[in-house]
């Protein structure tokens, strides 16, 4: 995965940060702090608000903080939301 980082949501970061080692340790507001299973003291904040994408810059930063390359991190998260649905033929209500 090199370029553009893909547009995901909050809940598919935490879910690949979850197969990547890491555990929700508590809630902070709207934010979601996940502590890794070894190293406790590596934690990682994760903005939580509803079905909106993270910003780029957003998810460049819980990837640095988790210790992952932007590659790792890709295979974790898998393809962007719309790669597959690209793919699939339209259907049209009307």
């Amino acid at each position: 995965m090199t370029g553009r980082l893909p547009a995901v949501n909050a809940k598919r970061v935490i879910r690949a940060l979850e197969r990547a080692g890491f555990v929700v340790d508590r809630l902070v507001g709207r934010h979601y702090v996940l502590a890794h299973r070894s190293n406790p003291s590596r934690a990682v904040t994760v903005p939580y608000h509803g079905s909106r994408d993270l910003k780029p810059g957003t998810l460049q930063s819980i990837i640095k903080q988790a210790g992952l390359s932007i590659e790792e991190s890709g295979d974790l998260i898998g393809p962007a939301a719309g790669a597959v649905d690209a793919l699939a033929p339209r259907r049209y209500l009307g």
